[in-house]
């Protein structure tokens, strides 16, 4: 999960994707001349790259419809089930939808790159030194029994989050040295350094729970209590477990501000839970969902040829995004033995077929992921040149010589599915690292056999594991493939419990505070962080702290690039794919805006077209008659 997703559990109506934009800040323009007699400006947003593109009395996000009709449901899609309604801790599985029950002091524009803009907050001052970030409360905003949010519920929920949320917080708002709430309003946090530009915006995203309503609760349990919300929908019913519905509340406090306006439109969200995803396609097939992202490449081509389609009364759409794609891979766990040697690694890079898998599975739909940071200027590429080069300079000796002399590649094969050449490279790099075949099995100086898991949380990668297992036997090793459901899978992902998983970290325009929890020795070693793989290398912690203390845009995409250089020549990963569009199926009774947002897929924008839920609801009883007839 990125970082707004680890803030909200990733269970915004935007729904959770690969790679959604998270942000870098530093002090936007003046949203008003002058400024506080103290020297600290007063702003109406923050932003990392220029000034934000929207005045401070801009009338609703470019993108939406404004007039967009309120009411109706929305059913969505889950996966698996839940057990708690507090997503910010790591015991529990946590039911989705739950960001919408709370508001945060400042919002993301989905259309600009590392901006937000005053929400719960109306204003935000920013001290000369650099060294803070003051939020002052609008007096209007409520919580949903009519009480005021008020500075203390700020400071309970950065404190109560810190020290019994996820482990992720300690390290996000690790620069924060202190927090106090100055009145009634008014929020300060004081920072333990300068550089960290990006704390500001880091603190904007942060959810501000009630504390009223947490008191004589234990935060670090799950629980079932209906939680008391600020947001625009409060949850309304749920069968635990299976279903959830939100409602949307029609006396919402920020309804007319500007980061509201043609959003939240729908009367009801219904999310239904399903045990996988060809069992959720087929309940959208029926007309039981309305709304549908495909993931599966195969699918996208092969399943959405049925009568609804054909009559019209689903749409079927590809949105093309601007997002950084990140990287997506087979994260091999360097605590286990069998995998800390970088031969080893790649040599299990080597045998990795991606041509013959987009060829034969994919359907030619996707691109190799060849960076950290895909999809943006941040991906290093060739030789290190320039400053970059600079960088790197001091790290001689530490890192392998080859990272200077050569541009790092991934083998590319015929996609014939005889990989004969990358099985003698893999061959090679495992006899160099002390691995023998005998008897037909691949084995080190102890007698060990090369065996390991992978390990999933869902059918529908198996297609994509199983082959691969296949090429892996050819080498003498003993894979195996282990399905499990997503709550015991988040469960032993948390632990660090596997040989390897489908891992990797998705990215944004402006890399930050967060890639101390994606790669570094302290985290490697803290259970429930995103350092998935177990990456623990002196220079790539350095590095990231040398990204978090960029002090401009040139010198953080030097700095992103030497990063991404030597986490790849790590051969940390095994790199697989990526899509720049948003594969999107939909019942015709949803309305969307004539454009997207360029970074989000924005669902909160859509509504219900009152004139086609006739034609729709009668389409869906003639797809439920038919699957009842062919039962």
């Amino acid at each position: 999960m990125n970082r707004r997703d680890l803030l909200a559990n990733g269970l915004s109506l935007g729904l959770a994707l690969p790679a959604l934009l998270a942000g870098r800040a530093r002090a936007a323009a003046p949203a008003s001349p002058g400024g506080a007699p103290d020297g600290s400006r007063r702003l109406h947003a923050l932003s990392l790259l220029g000034d934000p593109a929207l005045p401070a009395d801009f009338a609703h996000w470019p993108w939406v419809n404004p007039a967009a009709p309120k009411g109706g449901e929305i059913a969505l899609t889950a996966l698996g089930s839940f057990d708690s309604f507090n997503p910010y801790i790591l015991r529990g599985t946590a039911a989705v939808g739950l960001a919408n029950l709370y508001d945060t002091l400042l919002k993301e524009s989905s259309d600009e790159a590392s901006t937000e803009y005053a929400h719960l907050a109306g204003s935000i001052e920013m001290p000369a030194d650099g060294k803070g970030v003051t939020f002052v409360l609008r007096p209007e905003a409520r919580w949903h029994d009519g009480k005021p949010i008020t500075a203390e519920d700020a400071v309970w929920s950065f404190n109560t989050l810190r020290e019994k949320g996820r482990p992720f917080y300690r390290a996000y708002w690790g620069d924060v040295a202190s927090v106090a709430a100055e009145d009634a309003r008014r929020i300060t946090f004081r920072f333990a350094t300068s550089e960290n530009r990006e704390l500001p915006l880091i603190l904007g995203q942060m959810p501000v729970l009630p504390k009223h309503w947490w008191e004589g609760r234990d935060f670090a349990r799950p629980m079932l209590d209906i939680p008391l919300g600020s947001g625009p929908y409060r949850l309304e019913r749920f069968e635990a477990g299976r279903s959830l519905v939100y409602r949307r509340v029609e006396d919402y406090w920020a309804r007319d501000l500007p980061t509201m306006k043609g959003t939240a439109n729908f009367d009801t969200m219904r999310y239904e839970y399903f045990r996988d995803s060809t069992v959720a396609l087929e309940a959208f097939k029926a007309g039981q969902i309305d709304f549908r992202t495909e993931n599966t490449a195969k699918e996208w081509a092969t399943a959405y040829d049925f009568p609804a389609v054909r009559r019209g009364l689903v749409k079927l759409v590809e949105i093309r995004h601007e997002l950084p794609t990140g990287m997506q891979a087979f994260a091999m766990n360097l605590r286990r033995p069998l995998f800390q040697d970088a031969r080893v690694r790649r040599a299990l890079i080597e045998v990795f077929d991606f041509e013959w898998m987009n060829a034969n599975l994919f359907y030619g739909s996707y691109a190799r992921t060849t960076s950290y940071f895909s999809n943006s200027e941040l991906a290093s590429s060739g030789v290190p040149q320039g400053r970059e080069l600079e960088i790197l300079e001091k790290y001689r000796g530490q890192v392998p010589d080859r990272l200077f002399t050569e541009a790092y590649t991934l083998p590319v094969t015929d996609g014939s599915g005889n990989n004969r050449e990358g099985l003698r490279r893999a061959l090679d790099l495992l006899r160099e690292a002390g691995w023998v075949v005998k008897d037909r099995k691949l084995v080190n100086g102890k007698g060990e056999s090369f065996a390991f898991e992978i390990l999933l949380n869902g059918p529908s990668f198996e297609r994509v594991a199983l082959p691969y297992i296949q090429t892996l036997q050819r080498l003498g090793m003993e894979p195996r493939v282990r399905t499990v459901d997503p709550a015991q899978y988040q469960v032993r992902i948390d632990a660090f419990d596997f040989d390897m998983t489908v891992g990797g970290q998705g990215q944004s325009l402006s890399p930050g505070n967060e890639q101390r929890d994606y790669w570094t020795c302290a985290k490697a070693k803290e259970q429930g962080s995103q350092n998935v793989a177990g990456i623990c290398n002196p220079v790539v912690d350095e590095l990231v702290e040398l990204v978090i203390a960029a002090p401009d845009r040139a010198e953080l995409v030097a700095r992103t690039r030497a990063l991404d250089r030597v986490l790849l020549w790590n051969d940390y990963m095994i790199p697989q794919w990526h899509s720049r569009t948003f594969r999107v199926a939909y019942w015709d009774k949803l309305g969307r805006p004539p454009r997207n947002p360029r970074f989000a897929l924005a669902l909160d924008s859509w509504w219900v077209e009152p004139s086609r839920v006739g034609a729709v609801e009668q389409g869906r009883r003639d797809a439920q008659q038919t699957n009842t007839r062919g039962r």
